[in-house]
């Protein structure tokens, strides 16, 4: 079984490198192995492109041995034709004799109907190797397959006080107060290149004028997601300038959606995080950063409906203003960015 794990972590170690460019596909990574020796590898690098699968396939120089070899991939090959061919067909097509597998689709397209299509063709199937780490790898993926909404990442800064923000004059100009460190805000547009989306509540759109894309890292720029109840941020502001898949949370049934700015209706007033949610799994995002104000973190953490939370700790002191997010810190993990204290805490009720 040993020999079976080592492989398996070759394909995590694959399919890491399509973190962020899969959506709404998840990472895979797969290797063939003759005689103790990888002869082909490969892994997913986008929606509506080659599988990893058949990456490893097409990699192998000599096809001929994949009639003797084993591949190896970390989740379940998929049975069934979506905007690429059943990885399955081609496996039995190459008469590929053993499929190790690192864990089962939880997509209900798939979920164990691959694995019984490759063992109805005579092909020796082996489950469940690392499948914890192959889990772990697509944790958004099995978030939103599973308990129907994206994989909740809260993130936000605050003072040394525990403050997220110091009183603001009527007059002050709308931008942010930085709390961290130029290295740390680098990591928080690396952090959304690797997410889905990214939601903002109205105020914070109103004090900051936040542009919510990553243009301190090469990537892709999250989905906006902005809650604006009342029409109340100005059309000024930039989450309007149709730069970015935005999508706006309203009660008014009076606004006219264009191709990059859509609006939502849902109802305040009734379980509104079940409902923000729900349009979220509409939209297929799997993962999303909330980095709104005190308001709408608390309301996660106020119904546990959260998955992970990355707390900054600058070294401002503000001594008043808008309160930080309290959250249990049980099993939290401690690191620093030069001055910065950064706080890594995961949800495991």
């Amino acid at each position: 079984m040993k020999i079976h794990e080592k492989y398996i972590k070759r394909c995590i170690e694959l399919a890491r490198n399509g973190f962020g460019t899969t959506y709404p596909n998840p990472m895979v990574g797969s290797v063939i192995v003759y005689e103790d020796k990888i002869i082909g590898e490969g892994w997913h690098k986008k929606a509506g492109r080659p599988h990893a699968e058949v990456n490893a396939v097409q990699s192998v120089k000599d096809k001929s041995l994949l009639k003797k070899a084993t591949i190896y991939v970390s989740l379940e090959p998929c049975s069934h034709f979506g905007k690429t061919p059943p990885c399955c067909d081609l496996i039995i097509a190459n008469k590929i004799p053993n499929v190790v597998v690192g864990t089962v689709d939880p997509n209900e397209k798939v979920a164990g109907n691959g694995i019984k299509k490759l063992l109805e063709a005579g092909v020796n199937v082996t489950v469940g190797i690392l499948e914890d780490e192959c889990n772990e790898l697509n944790k958004r993926f099995f978030t939103f397959h599973q308990k129907k909404r994206p994989y909740i990442i809260l993130k936000w800064a605050e003072s040394q006080d525990g403050f997220l923000a110091p009183e603001k004059e009527i007059d002050q100009e709308r931008k942010p107060v930085w709390i961290t460190n130029q290295y740390s805000r680098q990591l928080v547009h690396k952090w959304r290149s690797e997410e889905q989306a990214i939601l903002t509540g109205t105020q914070t759109v109103i004090d900051d004028n936040p542009k919510l894309n990553t243009r301190d890292w090469s990537g892709n720029n999250p989905v906006r997601v902005i809650l604006d109840q009342n029409n109340r941020i100005s059309k000024d502001s930039f989450v309007f300038d149709d730069s970015i898949k935005t999508i706006i949370l309203t009660k008014s049934e009076n606004n006219i959606s264009t191709e990059n700015t859509i609006f939502e209706k849902i109802d305040f007033d009734e379980n509104i995080i079940q409902n923000i949610l729900s349009v979220l799994y509409k939209h297929q995002i799997q993962s999303v950063i909330i980095e709104g104000g005190k308001k709408t973190l608390q309301s996660f953490i106020d119904q546990n409906i959260w998955d992970e939370a990355r707390i900054f700790i600058g070294k401002n002191v503000f001594k008043n203003g808008t309160k930080a997010p309290e959250i249990q810190k049980k099993n939290a993990v401690k690191t620093f960015i030069q001055n910065d204290e950064l706080i890594y805490v995961r949800n495991d009720d």
